[in-house]
């Protein structure tokens, strides 16, 4: 059986149609690709990430091993910036799901442009037989001129957000992007045309395993302006960044660009997987492949006062991910599962369907025929570390605290308005469970350096007094 495997950075599980859900800003995204691979595939309505952000997540999905809690990744590399807690390569000692596929006999592929993990010092390449980065992502060094004007800078970059890092910014993407013309030229369209070319030109394989990673609709929201007419005609101005603080001095209109410029990316990106699904079907491969489509995280925008994405204080929007999996067979086709299950059982999964026997270090577990069987959870609560931070999400709660167990939260997800309010001073006892099972899900302890970390950061406004113990 061939495996695909594709992964969508920030792609906000309420914007993907078939979860019913609907984002701050009042409407969904339109994405009928999306919802079509829905309608043939089983649906996981409890999926989180393992560890966040970006490249702490990616080494949990193609590992198979929790990151959590951040044992040797203090990584400091030149070159690179700090993005957080295990922010930089995949371990030596850490086979990745590519290496296993390609010794088993599997032709393997990665199409992507996520740029980090394309850096001088990472390695998230190992084991395929052909990887391929398209360059100019963000602040992908790409190319070195023509700088923006000031008047340029003004266009792109409202007043209010204009700060040098900012201009530095938005300066290395638009300059990477300056001759891009068609919808074609755009990011997750060359990423989805070819990865639709890898399997074209390895059809003589007698079993593959392709990973297609868009970094999209991850910021800057740069989409053809058609998408973001869908939801919006207003021009108040471009607004394509994220501020990552409150939402309090960005006027109202801009905030509605931002808003549908995201929701335009997400059709944008939806129209061309539906690309990617056609080439799928022409070639015969929806009868013998397994593909597995989820996101990183998502991206708070307007949610809560905010835009941005954060781990403490954690919310929803952000760490509620997107898992669907579909089989040749189409078996649970548009079932949904409560299950949770977290990224790590995804290479579990990918292992098991390759007729390959699981290792002991693996953390993740098959998911798919418990779901379709009924079978017992995987898990009763899902723990997901950012930084200094770790939430708990059990039952109906959802937990979040510093490692240290200061500054929690707790919210009632059965509530009209979970985050409402904080519960954590009515609820101590939950607060010392939840940050238990955190603790007991740290390997080997919370090393000193993530608790020098907690220590000297400040509690999150809101926070309660109340330290979790155990």
């Amino acid at each position: 059986m061939n495996i695909i495997l594709v992964i969508f950075d920030s792609l906000r599980k309420d914007c993907v149609g078939t979860y019913g859900q609907t984002p701050c800003w009042g409407y969904r995204p339109e994405t009928p690709h999306f919802d079509a691979l829905a309608k043939e595939s089983l649906v996981f309505a409890r999926g989180y990430p393992e560890s966040l952000p970006t490249l702490p997540t990616r080494r949990a999905i193609y590992t198979g091993q929790r990151v959590y809690p951040f044992h040797n990744a203090d990584f400091r590399l030149k070159g690179d910036f700090v993005g957080a807690p295990g922010w930089g390569p995949i371990p030596e000692e850490q086979p990745t799901l590519a290496e296993r596929l390609k010794e088993a006999g599997y032709r393997t592929g990665l199409i992507a442009d996520v740029y980090h993990m394309f850096k001088p010092s990472k390695n998230y390449w190992r084991g395929f037989d052909q990887w391929m980065f398209l360059r100019g992502q963000e602040q992908d060094p790409m190319r070195s001129g023509p700088h923006l004007t000031s008047e340029q800078v003004d266009y792109w970059l409202p007043k209010f957000a204009q700060t040098p890092h900012r201009i530095d910014f938005i300066n290395q993407c638009v300059m990477n992007i300056h001759d891009r013309n068609r919808e074609e030229d755009y990011f997750a369209a060359r990423v989805l045309k070819e990865s639709a070319l890898w399997l074209e030109q390895n059809q003589d394989a007698d079993r593959f395993f392709l990973t297609v990673e868009s970094f999209d609709p991850h910021e800057p929201w740069h989409v053809p302006a058609h998408y973001r007419r869908l939801y919006s005609t207003d021009e108040p101005g471009e607004q394509v960044v994220s501020t990552y603080r409150s939402t309090e001095d960005i006027p109202e209109e801009l905030m509605r660009r931002t808003q549908a410029n995201y929701a335009g990316l997400v059709t944008f990106c939806d129209r061309w997987f539906g690309f990617f699904m056609e080439q799928m079907r022409v070639m015969g491969l929806l009868e013998n492949t397994l593909l597995l489509f989820t996101a990183d995280h998502g991206h708070s925008i307007g949610d809560y006062g905010y835009i941005g994405k954060r781990g403490y204080p954690s919310q929803p929007d952000v760490f509620d991910v997107p898992i669907i999996v579909r089989r040749p067979d189409r078996a649970g086709a548009g079932r949904t599962s409560d299950l949770i299950v977290q990224h790590t059982d995804l290479s579990a999964e990918i292992l098991m369907a390759a007729g390959l026997d699981l290792p002991d270090e693996l953390d993740g577990q098959p998911f798919v025929d418990r779901a379709l069987d009924g079978g017992p959870p995987l898990r009763d609560h899902a723990t997901v570390a950012w930084g200094s931070a770790v939430t708990v999400v059990k039952d109906n709660w959802w937990f979040n605290a510093k490692a240290n167990g200061k500054g929690a939260f707790l919210h009632d997800m059965a509530a009209e308005e979970p985050f409402a309010r904080n519960l954590a001073d009515d609820h101590p006892e939950v607060v010392n469970d939840l940050f238990a099972a955190a603790l007991a899900d740290a390997k080997g302890g919370i090393p000193d350096w993530i608790m020098d970390l907690a220590e000297g950061e400040a509690d999150a406004p809101g926070c309660s007094a109340l330290a979790a113990r155990t």
